[in-house]
């Protein structure tokens, strides 16, 4: 009994380390770091450099705040540097050579209170800060866009499979 109770302990304590250890990013640090997106909604397509010599471009990230806005309202907010870091990881993980297909990004909070009384929507979304968004890949299935998220552990990773897309946020690490 005393054994099963150590070897529980020490689970839980590897556990613990791991959920605050800080991820570790698959791009190399000096590497560039391109994006290629296409919007569901307005079609509008765009592949932008936003990060190279070991920093974030600040052309790139503009204009992927401009690209990722929100279609309903032409709203925009700046993008969370660490979701496109997820999305790179996510592209490499899965090998995937498409562009992301974008669902929603940023939301404003009109849209996301007129999304909310549809139901399924969070009132208080980390859409609305520029952290999450939703996407699918037309050359990885979304089972395995979903599954490499919850492997890179980096945040909220939300699985919708009758509407074939994968929610991912830069918040807390969660699974739905």
């Amino acid at each position: 009994m005393s054994s099963r109770r150590r070897f529980l302990q020490s689970l839980g304590g590897a556990l613990a380390v791991t959920a605050v250890a800080p991820a570790r990013l698959l791009a190399s640090p000096g590497e560039e770091r391109r994006l290629s997106f296409l919007h569901t909604h307005t079609r509008e397509t765009v592949t932008v450099p936003y990060y190279a010599d070991g920093q974030y471009l600040p052309a790139g990230l503009s204009r992927l705040d401009e690209f990722l806005r929100d279609h309903r309202t032409g709203d925009q907010h700046p993008i969370d540097p660490a979701l496109f870091d997820i999305l790179n990881d996510l592209r490499l993980a899965t090998g995937a050579k498409a562009p992301f297909q974008v669902i929603s990004a940023y939301r404003s909070p009109r849209t996301n209170e007129t999304l909310r009384r549809g139901g399924g929507v969070a009132s208080r979304s980390l859409h609305l800060e520029g952290r999450a968004i939703d996407i699918r890949l037309s050359d990885a299935r979304t089972t395995s866009l979903r599954d490499a998220a919850l492997e890179l552990a980096r945040g909220g990773v939300g699985y919708y499979r009758s509407s074939d897309f994968v929610h991912v946020d830069t918040g807390r690490v969660r699974c739905w």
